[in-house]
């Protein structure tokens, strides 16, 4: 909003205030000063403001607002102008004619008068430069005095020739009505463009026909134009939120509704009304005006907001004034002295030191609580004139057990070479899965159900981060995800999930660059838990749930001790993996946080055991077994087999190849051999090696090699 100072200057004495200090003063307020410009008209310069103004304070969108606000700003006093001593008794007059409309929540006020013998269009000299240092060129109609009302006053009015209602309804007397189109209209507006009205769409009607949408725009067949003698001017506040819906809807926002979207209160809707006959009246002295329609809905009773010095204390702190002896808080008297500027009627408990404060209906929209009021009293004082401390604070807080697993588990897969990824926990409607849970009112079609797992963002990031050419990434992520068909059964639960394995790494400096084998996957989420130290057993996945995302035969469900079901660990669908154009050698898990957080403070308290002071022997065996045979079972038929002194069993390779049979693999198995009571011999370890292969050929058809 450009502002003339000019003009300010008639409201409020700012002669001689600093020009800099002005600008600081409103800043502070919450004024944005977006630009100083000078207006030059008949060789004189006056300098203008360009103000924004914050959502919330639609009563400082005129000249008469911004003026009370730097007279409180500034603590000067208003100057009160002539034409609103003058128009009391009109105010009376009005306010007793005025019926009461109940159940209303479409406007809070409606005046129309008529006005004839308009014979004069042309506006004072005064008038049109107050337009130009507001940054409006004249057009010397009635256009011009709309403007002037809008800038000085805040309040929109619109204009209809009366002489064509009269004419199209073939009668002088009508009722004015405010009311929802029932049926589908088609409206021609004053901007020459058509719109079809539904029963949602409010319209201004003088009994049957269609003069406006409510609070937007007007007819075409009844403006006014420079042969124009009679009017009809509508002076009304309509709801905020209703104008909003209806330009939305209509794809029309004119600056008529774009001053209701602020919601305008109509404290001095009569005022404003008297001032534009004043005006007209200037060249038009034998106007004559005739009160048509006045209503307005109850008003609801205002009730005052407790202040107290102790919260204003607490909240704002020490002024920087304090001195040498100790910090110093804002006085009661100040506080009083900017309720007074801020013309707030208020009571003063002095014994509790409590402001009973009652709250005019003009700042009814933006003061509604104690805080609101204390961001007044901030403002006033100016919030760079408090004392900007850091709390001090003995603890920073204590981490409970669910951060502190997170913790560990984040150490843990950072160390395995993951990084911590984010998502949104709104997903959309086709997603790898079809048991996520739509919203009712989703703002977009992106963000339309709640995740039932944390997987499918995984994947599209990966998707995403090839197409832009970037590596792939092995990532995990914390997340929540939402299960259940209907409210009572609907559940929320934290779980972890990861994705990894298409970075192609060397094994040794003879090979090429391979991707990770499902085997050295599975490895890899065994040794995160043997970090954890959790003990894990693997089971055959037979759920459905991840039947579209996971490989049918290279995903398995994992168990702890108890039985209790931890999650899922698998290969991508190879059908998704071409659908998304990644790897099919990607391995993706995802765990249930909290069934990790139980046994992790389950097994809390570690067990170690003595280290042996004999030395170790280690040997290598090789066979070819059939695929389909686990490892799981060799594994305990090796232990069951291998005498106590065999403590560990590594997989230092699997091979499939040509010199392979099909349906086959080649394992080579590293067997740690190491006693706690004797130095173990070659021939003992040699001799339990021989029953070991010997086992392995009889029991699963496995041919030793050398």
């Amino acid at each position: 909003m450009q502002i003339s100072l000019k003009w300010v200057n008639e409201l409020v004495t700012i002669e001689r205030t600093d020009l800099e200090y002005l600008i600081e003063k409103l800043t502070f307020g919450g004024f944005e000063v977006e630009e100083i410009l000078q207006v030059e008209i008949n060789n004189q310069k006056t300098i203008s403001l360009d103000i924004s103004a914050t959502a919330n304070r639609s009563d400082t969108l005129s000249i008469q607002g911004i003026s009370t606000e730097i007279a409180a700003l500034l603590n000067t006093p208003s100057k009160i102008s002539k034409y609103s001593i003058k128009n009391l008794n009109w105010k009376e007059q009005i306010d007793s004619l005025c019926s009461f409309v109940a159940n209303q929540n479409d406007y809070s006020r409606f005046l129309a008068i008529t006005v004839e013998n308009v014979t004069n269009f042309t506006i004072p000299e005064w008038l049109k430069q107050k337009l130009i240092y507001s940054g409006i060129t004249p057009v010397n109609n009635l256009l011009d005095f709309q403007n002037y009302l809008l800038l000085e006053t805040g309040y929109p009015f619109e204009f209809y020739d009366l002489d064509k209602i009269y004419s199209k309804l073939k009668t002088s007397k009508f009722n004015l009505i405010i009311t929802n189109q029932k049926n589908d209209e088609e409206f021609f507006a004053n901007n020459n463009l058509k719109y079809n009205l539904n029963s949602s769409i409010l319209t201004v009607r003088a009994n049957e026909l269609p003069l406006s949408i409510a609070g937007i725009i007007s007819n075409k067949d009844f403006c006014y134009s420079n042969t124009t003698k009679s009017l009809l001017i509508e002076a009304s506040i309509f709801n905020s939120t209703k104008i909003r819906q209806q330009s939305r809807m209509l794809g029309l926002r004119t600056d008529r509704s774009a001053r209701y979207e602020k919601s305008i209160k109509d404290s001095n809707l009569v005022e404003s009304l008297y001032r534009l006959i004043s005006l007209l009246k200037i060249s038009n002295p034998n106007l004559t005006c005739k009160l048509h329609t006045v209503s307005q809905t109850f008003k609801q009773n205002l009730h005052p907001i407790s202040l107290r010095y102790k919260t204003i204390n607490e909240i704002l702190g020490p002024v920087k004034e304090s001195s040498n002896n100790g910090l110093t808080s804002i006085t009661t008297d100040t506080i009083t002295n900017y309720l007074d500027r801020l013309n707030f009627t208020y009571t003063f408990n002095n014994s509790k030191l409590i402001w009973k404060v009652d709250i005019p209906y003009l700042r009814s929209e933006d003061i509604t609580r104690e805080i609101d009021l204390i961001e007044e009293i901030g403002r006033l004082h100016g919030f760079n004139n408090f004392l900007t401390r850091l709390p001090k604070i003995k603890t920073i807080g204590i981490e409970d057990y669910s951060y502190q697993t997170r913790k560990r588990i984040t150490s843990c897969l950072l160390n395995l070479g993951f990084t911590e990824l984010i998502h949104y926990s709104l997903v959309n409607q086709t997603t790898f899965l079809n048991n996520s849970i739509p919203l009712i009112n989703s703002l977009l079609n992106d963000c339309s159900n709640l995740r039932s797992s944390l997987l499918p963002n995984l994947l599209k990031t990966i998707q995403e981060n090839l197409k832009q050419g970037n590596s792939s990434i092995e990532g995990f992520e914390y997340g929540h995800i939402f299960s259940g068909s209907s409210l009572p059964e609907f559940q929320e639960k934290e779980y972890i999930a990861g994705i990894f394995g298409s970075l192609k790494i060397k094994r040794t400096w003879s090979e090429a660059p391979k991707s990770l084998t499902w085997f050295e996957g599975k490895g890899k989420m065994e040794q995160f838990f043997k970090q954890l130290n959790i003990l894990i057993y693997w089971k055959i996945y037979s759920s459905s749930k991840y039947s579209q995302l996971l490989h049918p035969y290279c995903t398995a469900e994992l168990y702890l001790q108890n039985q209790t079901n931890l999650g899922v660990f698998g290969q991508i669908h190879p059908i998704l993996a071409k659908k998304l154009n990644v790897s099919p050698e990607l391995y993706l898990f995802e765990f249930d946080f909290e069934q990790i957080k139980n046994q992790i403070q389950t097994n809390k308290l570690s067990i170690y055991q003595e280290y042996s002071f004999y030395p170790k022997i280690v040997k290598d065996l090789s066979f070819i077994i059939h695929q389909n045979i686990s490892f799981e079972e060799i594994r305990e038929i090796l232990y069951s087999n291998g005498t106590k002194f065999l403590v560990q069993i590594n997989l230092l390779d699997e091979y499939r190849g040509n010199s392979i049979p099909e349906n086959h693999t080649s394992l080579c198995l590293q067997l740690i051999f190491q006693s706690n009571e004797k130095t173990l011999q070659n021939k003992e370890v040699e001799s339990t090696i021989n029953n070991l292969q010997l086992l392995l050929t009889k029991k699963f058809n496995a041919t030793i090699r050398l």
